[in-house]
């Protein structure tokens, strides 16, 4: 009877276990189609751009140009909804001088696909193409924003390229991490389907480093971010803000504002 309900048990726990497996990518991603909203309701001049992903997906994104001419933000957004969720920051972006170039992954608002890490990838890296290919902009010029997930996906390309800077909002160590951090009980290490090594990244950057981050972030720990910032090499910064994860943008807009116009004048913009 004992051996019974152990080997009941133990099939149920290996169950959950594949389980969590499989669908791990619903576990990551949370894509929204509906655009909510534009730059234009915010009275911002914007262009809607179509472009391809370095494998030949096509994506969706928004130019948001600035006369201040500080540099263009390639923005890398979070796991969830889609570029019009992510209006605050291209308001506060536009504000201190810089022009945004905000895209969505495969799968997300009106890009085509499915996302997958490599998928996000080759997303950003198709994003730099057209940045410094179509609309010729310096490489110089371009400034890599991770947003949460964003983070890894704008490291990766920040080793890869040669940025004006690279700035990670809220973002985590490594996707083993942040799944450790949420689900402590699980053998996360020899379930998880997903690098998404910011850290391992950021060592290897050759850009000045903003980091931006909240000690009351409930999703992402403080100390990923500190992680990261210790990590990266000098020039770099951080700007604690105060706030959950998805509101701290609300709580600190004048210390994010702030922070990041003291960055951009640090590095010379």
């Amino acid at each position: 009877m004992l051996t019974s309900a152990l080997r009941a048990i133990a099939l149920s726990v290996t169950g959950v276990l594949a389980l969590m497996f499989l669908l791990q990518s619903r576990l990551v991603y949370f894509p929204d189609g509906q655009i909510v909203a534009t730059p234009g309701d915010r009275e911002m001049a914007y262009e809607e751009v179509t472009f391809e992903a370095d494998d030949g997906v096509q994506l969706s994104a928004w130019y948001v140009p600035s006369e201040a001419g500080r540099g263009v933000v390639l923005f890398s957004h979070g796991n969830g909804g889609n570029i019009s969720y992510n209006l605050p920051f291209v308001e506060i972006l536009h504000r201190v001088g810089l022009s945004t170039f905000i895209y969505d992954y495969r799968g997300y608002g009106r890009s085509r696909g499915k996302p997958t890490e490599e998928g996000t990838y080759s997303d950003a890296a198709g994003a730099w193409r057209y940045l410094t290919e179509n609309r010729k902009v310096p490489a110089e010029q371009i400034l890599l924003y991770g947003q949460s997930l964003g983070g890894p996906i704008a490291a990766k390309l920040a080793r890869e390229k040669t940025p004006a800077a690279l700035i990670l909002d809220s973002s985590f160590t490594s996707f083993v991490d942040i799944a450790g951090h949420h689900y402590p009980f699980l053998p996360v290490r020899w379930l998880a389907r997903f690098e998404y090594d910011t850290l391992e990244q950021v060592r290897n950057v050759r850009c000045p480093v903003l980091v931006i981050h909240s000690p009351d972030d409930e999703i992402v720990p403080f100390r990923q971010g500190v992680s990261l910032y210790e990590a990266a090499p000098e020039p770099k910064a951080l700007i604690k803000l105060r706030g959950g994860h998805n509101d701290a943008l609300f709580l600190s807009a004048g210390a994010y504002r702030e922070g990041i116009d003291g960055f951009l004048k640090r590095i010379g913009r």
